[in-house]
């Protein structure tokens, strides 16, 4: 079997999820090409495992300020750079077509008749999950934005839906922890972050920015350049984590037994829902501001329980080779059996 990977590439945590699985299919001697859309080719970082992997524009929203910019998405869009990568990707020497929300790779095996196993948290989003900030327009992005034969849909919880838990590279639990926060906004401004932060002088923070170049100190707070490497270190040795509303980060915060503080993009439906569903949970904190008052109380909680989730890239990997990809309900079943949620999660999620 040869398979092509499509990886949205806008955010880390599409990324992260395909490292977990692309040392999955290693491990099966499954034989993987890999296609990432969605930045500026330069933009990416630590990607050796992935080897001779391919790039194109892609599709991706522009962020200002800590929200959506819906006129610089539209400016930014280049519909017939998107349709010649799209008619110009051959897929004739892949068996299959593995897909993380990626428009080119989804949209060029519609064309060519290919089969796609899409897996990704916005296939949750089919479900009926809680949901929050979403118009018809969202509706329709999740639907069509990158179509696929089979939809595996990954949440924090099945919500008696035929969901996966997160795909999360292995991590070792056992680490010394330090006093500080671990802190990754990169939706926000630097200089918005600092002002924040500054305002509690006795924490220490270290801040992952992708407008970091070189590592600096301000009063209390450490600004990092992005480092794959230094903030896996960093997220193990944490107290907390305070981050937007992305998927993966908190999944592996979950993973690792940190504490959670969420401020959700503005305008996006999938980071709202995201930070409300953890915080009805009682798995995280969410503001919607850069709040202060939220910021020290959040500070004053106890250690978080651990959240245990199985090795679910190597089960997908498996149920992929076996090739009954029309059945997963029983894949579902058999990972929700392993998870180990903490009590109050438990007796909070059956009530939905």
């Amino acid at each position: 079997m040869k398979v092509l990977y499509g990886v949205q590439g806008t955010g880390n945590g599409h990324i992260a999820r395909a490292r977990a699985m692309c040392s999955a299919l290693k491990k099966r001697g499954v034989e993987v090409d890999y296609l990432f859309s969605g930045r500026d080719e330069s933009n990416y970082f630590a990607m050796e495992e992935f080897g001779a992997y391919r790039t194109c524009k892609g599709l991706s929203f522009v962020t200002e300020k800590g929200k959506v910019s819906y006129s610089k998405t539209a400016a930014a869009v280049r519909p017939w750079r998107l349709m010649r990568d799209i008619q110009t990707l051959d897929l004739s020497p892949y068996t299959l077509i593995l897909n993380d929300f990626e428009p080119v790779s989804a949209w060029a095996a519609k064309r060519q008749g290919k089969t796609t196993i899409s897996i990704s948290h916005q296939n949750a989003f089919r479900h009926n999950v809680p949901l929050r900030g979403a118009n018809w327009f969202d509706k329709q992005m999740i639907q069509h934005f990158a179509p696929a034969t089979h939809h595996i849909g990954l949440h924090w919880y099945h919500f008696e839906q035929p969901l996966l838990p997160p795909i999360i590279a292995t991590l070792p639990v056992e680490a010394e922890l330090e006093s500080f926060i671990l802190v990754y906004l990169p939706f926000e401004a630097c200089a918005d972050i600092g002002h924040w932060l500054r305002q509690v002088p006795n924490q220490h923070f270290i801040c992952y920015h992708p407008e970091v170049r070189e590592p600096y100190r301000s009063n209390n707070i450490e600004f990092r350049p992005p480092s794959r490497h230094g903030f896996q270190r960093a997220l193990k040795q944490c107290l907390g984590v305070v981050a937007n509303g992305g998927f993966e980060l908190p999944s592996e915060a979950l993973s690792l037994g940190k504490k959670i503080l969420l401020k959700p993009l503005k305008g996006q439906f999938e980071q709202l829902s995201n930070a409300a569903t953890l915080d009805a949970l009682g798995l995280a904190t969410m503001m919607e501001e850069l709040d202060l008052t939220i910021l020290g109380d959040w500070l004053q909680e106890p250690a978080a329980e651990r959240v245990g989730y199985p090795d679910v890239a190597g089960a997908i990997c498996d149920w992929l080779l076996q090739g009954a990809w029309h059945d997963q309900k029983n894949l579902a079943s058999h990972l929700w059996s392993q998870v180990n949620f903490p009590t109050y999660v438990s007796n909070f999620a059956n009530e939905y």
